[in-house]
């Protein structure tokens, strides 16, 4: 009976190094490996971002320099200098995510925090949003730092980023995905707020815009919700957002058009109701604002029975404490 072939006894070196490198790879960059058999649908294997600005950093404050160049690219005329005081953490001797963030929120910029996922990453790049990420960039220990990825090549196996003191820093995907995993592939969009990222989910997207409506500026805010809401025109949040902004700055008119519209969505929304008929009353008409919390309030189940009940009282206040003769 003749047996299994008998190996060599011994591989040659080089073939040896060459079976183990790859042996090691895919563990080491998966994503890398995934897309040279799943290149992900729609996105080209080459985009480069024009007109992406350079920012070389100072004394390591690769934080500031990062979120200048996304910022500036986004219409903001900003230079690292002034990002310094409101990102760079002497203690720390860097910046951390939160502060980025916070940053360009106060800019009325929306950052957006992508999924960890390469097919993202490019995706974005390839919709013409440079895309901050964090890197560790040390050779024997950890180095962290931020670089803005605005091109990418396929093809010849490059990701482009402006980093540090490089205009044009060219790196290999897979010498990309091995300095960007360690961060947990952290890498975030910052865009107007008139403009959504390609891979933005109605859910995370809502997120964002809420979180950058708190501190932006209430024009900014309500830019940011009217472009939700044109995407995701059921958006309870973005309606609610939007409504209170109008109402805020007294265009009453619109903030009730968006709370009608929306209730056609969500007729059963009591937070709706309540903050039509707070418009309502604001708007002089408070039989219609008492009609439509009484229908609401003589449900005892309503979660939010409690909210109805204080503006119905604020109104009749207002009223003088009789509701008026219908």
């Amino acid at each position: 009976m003749t047996g299994p072939p008998r190996l060599p006894a011994a591989l040659p070196a080089l073939v040896l190094a060459g079976l183990l490198a790859l042996a090691g790879c895919a563990p080491l960059v998966p994503q890398t490996m995934a897309l040279r058999t799943g290149w992900p649908a729609g996105v080209p294997q080459s985009a480069a971002i024009a007109g992406v600005p350079f920012f070389p950093q100072d004394d390591h404050q690769c934080g500031p320099a990062a979120l200048a160049t996304v910022l500036a690219y986004a219409g903001v005329a900003v230079t690292p200098q002034p990002l310094v005081a409101q990102v760079w953490l002497p203690g720390r001797q860097g910046s951390l995510q939160p502060e980025l963030l916070a940053a360009a929120r106060r800019h009325d910029r929306v950052p957006y925090v992508l999924a960890p996922r390469y097919a993202d990453l490019l995706r974005e790049v390839a919709a013409g949003h440079p895309v901050l990420v964090l890197q560790d960039i040390g050779a024997l220990g950890t180095r962290w730092h931020y670089a803005v990825v605005n091109g990418y090549d396929y093809p010849t196996g490059t990701v482009l980023l402006r980093s540090g003191t490089e205009p044009r820093r060219a790196m290999s995907f897979t010498a990309f995905e091995r300095s960007w995993a360690p961060g947990g592939a952290w890498a975030v969009v910052t865009v107007a707020p008139d403009r959504i990222p390609a891979t933005a989910t109605e859910e995370a997207w809502t997120q964002a815009v809420v979180a950058m409506a708190r501190v932006a500026s209430p024009v900014a805010g309500a830019t940011a919700y009217a472009t939700l809401l044109r995407r995701w025109p059921e958006n309870l949040p973005a309606a609610v957002g939007l409504a209170n902004l109008l109402h805020a700055r007294g265009d009453l008119a619109q903030a009730e058009a968006v709370l009608r519209t929306a209730r056609g969505h969500h007729p059963r929304s009591a937070i709706l109701a309540n903050n039509l008929a707070q418009v309502l009353a604001d708007a002089g008409r408070p039989r219609e604002a008492l009609a439509l919390l009484d229908t609401l309030a003589q449900d005892d189940h309503q979660p939010y029975l409690a909210e109805l009940r204080d503006t119905r009282a604020a109104i009749l206040e207002r009223l003088g404490g009789a509701a008026p003769a219908r």
